[in-house]
């Protein structure tokens, strides 16, 4: 049994693991869209959050900057991108990630799909450059020191810019609907082992209301997700 009264920060993911093997690293990355397709929700976050403010930016003549934190294969990236033009919204894209496999996967999908995303080996906090929306998906799991992480990410942020953090939330419906789901994913990679350990990593709306410096605003969004906004204030 798994006790997911409390969240469990001392586990640790197999794809957090630096000697993780690289083939099985990659196909991990490559089941992502499939996943996020499911569980992530981005589609109602870019309709109420993120669409909005790309028409604000645009609607004053200048081409909106967007900012995937810890962008992994870069679906949600280019997921985003893909809706903003449909919309009839240009935007540049650029994702971020440490991890060399996840960028290589990025930038791979990115040029077989046509996207103009653009990818990089850095840090958020590396990037000498501002956007009108900073975004995360499945990131703040992942975090030990998590205000320093919201202050390096809002400081990538422009001004009148808005963050957005997207992460699962901890809860017995989460863990067993993760666990059903992902069965017929599970083939040669680790999206079921390493995303129930992220479940149970994870935080629940009133633990994040607790850990979070004030300008951050915590809401939830169904199912099982957890949102962390933060408008930047304009100059």
């Amino acid at each position: 049994m798994v006790d997911l009264r409390r969240r469990d920060a001392a586990l640790t993911e197999r794809m957090d693991d630096p000697d993780c093997d690289t083939e099985l690293l990659r196909r991990t990355y490559r089941r992502f869209d499939v996943v996020n397709r499911l569980v992530a929700g981005w589609q109602r976050t870019y309709r109420v959050h993120v669409r909005p403010r790309l028409q604000a930016v645009q609607s004053r003549g200048r081409v909106p900057r967007l900012l995937d934190v810890g962008c992994g294969a870069g679906d949600v990236t280019r997921a985003l991108e893909r809706w903003a033009l449909r919309d009839g919204l240009q935007v540049a894209v650029t994702g971020v990630d440490p991890d060399a496999v996840a960028i290589g996967e990025a930038s791979n999908a990115a040029s077989h799909s046509g996207s103009r995303a653009r990818f990089l080996r850095v840090r958020a906090g590396d990037i000498d450059e501002e956007f009108d929306i900073v975004v995360s998906n499945h990131v703040l799991h992942h975090i030990d020191d998590l205000p320093a992480f919201l202050d390096e990410t809002a400081g990538c942020c422009a001004s009148g810019g808005l963050l957005v953090h997207s992460d699962i939330e901890r809860s017995l419906f989460a863990y067993a609907a993760f666990s059903a789901l992902a069965l017929p994913l599970t083939r040669g990679n680790l999206i079921r082992e390493d995303g129930l350990l992220s479940i149970r990593r994870s935080y629940t709306a009133s633990e994040l209301r607790v850990v979070v410096p004030t300008p951050w605003h915590v809401t939830t969004q169904s199912p099982s997700r957890v949102l962390l906004r933060r408008e930047i204030p304009r100059a």
